[in-house]
């Protein structure tokens, strides 16, 4: 009887974990990584939707190091919840030239060409993310469902 529903047990818990990360930040949480305090406030912030809290305190964190490309990463992803793409894809581009195998960078702003209405520009950081994935990837099959959607969307729009 356990092994008949172990499955389901399994299927349950895949749906339930993937409607908690809707919202959820990708990325660096890395519990050995000493942070700057304003970086982990602004992770908080974000992940309360407080996103002109997370600007301020991101911004707070790159006063100290400017090149920190987690920090550019987290601030395009605060610009691009608020909307503001132009700024997004600033941090996003900073990020990548900082660190170009940055997964959550190529993730995020290929989610943002996909706000912008690129798909070609989005899946090229999908390429991105499939050669620096050699096994499991949250941020190449988070991008992959994105481009997924868009896609849905766009056929459904003709």
């Amino acid at each position: 009887m356990l092994r008949a529903v172990r499955p389901w047990l399994a299927a349950i818990a895949l749906v339930v974990a993937a409607a908690g990360t809707a919202g959820a930040v990708d990325g660096d949480d890395d519990p050995n990584v000493a942070r700057d305090p304003s970086y982990v406030s602004a992770r908080q912030a974000i992940r309360g939707g407080q996103y002109t809290d997370a600007i301020r305190l991101l911004n707070e964190a790159l006063a100290r190091d400017p090149n920190d490309a987690d920090t550019h990463n987290m601030l395009g992803f605060a610009f691009r919840k608020r909307g503001d793409l132009d700024r997004a894809f600033s941090h996003y581009r900073e990020a990548l030239r900082l660190a170009p195998d940055h997964r959550g960078a190529h993730e995020y702003i290929g989610e943002a060409y996909l706000m912008a209405g690129d798909l070609a520009r989005a899946e090229e950081h999908l390429a991105a993310l499939n050669r620096l994935c050699r096994t499991r990837c949250e941020e190449r099959d988070d991008l992959q469902a994105a481009i997924d959607q868009f896609k849905t969307r766009a056929g459904s729009t003709r």
